[in-house]
Parts: structure tokens; sequence; C-alpha cells
């Protein structure tokens, strides 16, 4: 697969947006990452009391895929439930720059508004000291 199907990627993540356990902030994230051999692995965010246990739906859907053993990302949409399109915290740059570098990033927002991007554009200077 050389081109991803943002369409489906896009209601990838927003059906994981409702396995979203955010009691705290109530707000619900999902996240679906497309690998190179064509698998599509959800996340959503997972809220803790303890705010260091939580994670994000980007770094649940990206350690889902490396948990499996893909290593090749080629996308990664993202949905907020958000009016405007909305950009991955630092710590999900920084992952997505370390374990998806040259990928896609789909960023949408709850309305289904549109911003592609990359990594790289995200985290600007990546790897650079």
């Amino acid at each position: 697969m050389t081109q991803p199907d943002y369409a489906t990627l896009a209601a990838e993540a927003f059906a994981a947006r409702d396995l979203a356990y955010a009691p705290y902030s109530q707000f619900h994230v999902g996240a679906a990452v497309l690998t190179a051999s064509g698998r599509i692995f959800r996340g959503a965010n997972i809220e803790n009391t303890a705010l260091q246990a939580t994670v994000c739906a980007e770094r649940v859907a990206l350690l889902s895929a490396y948990a499996a053993g893909e290593r090749a990302i080629l996308a990664i949409a993202v949905v907020t439930p958000t009016d405007t399109v909305a950009s991955p915290c630092g710590v999900c740059r920084q992952v997505m720059a370390e374990l998806a570098p040259g990928c896609s990033v789909l960023l949408l927002s709850q309305h289904g508004e549109q911003r592609l991007t990359t990594p790289e554009e995200l985290l600007p200077r990546t790897g650079t000291p």
C-alpha cells in the first residue's frame, strides 16, 4: 500500500474516539495508525487520576502497532473533540518523530475539518542538537 486511504483512516480514528476513557477532562481523542503492511491500529486516550499515567490516543495507537511488530508507519489520523483542528501534545510529537518519521499525520476536528502534516512539521529540528 503506497498511498494512504485517508477516508478510511479518519473513520477509524473517529471510531477509536468512542473508546476513550476521559472521566476527568471529558476530552475524548481517537487515533488510527496505518502501517506499510496495510494494518490499522486504533488508539484512544486513557486518563488516570495520577496525571503522569495518562496516555494519549496517538501513543496508544503507535505503541500498539510497535507491540504487534509493525515498524513501517505510513500515516496517523487523530481526531479531537474541538471545533477546529488541534495539534498533538509535545510528548506525542516526539514519539511520532522517533517511531514514525516521514509519515503523514492527518489532524481532524470533531466536524471533520482536516490538516495534513508530518512529524517533522510538528516538531522542527527533530534529531538535531
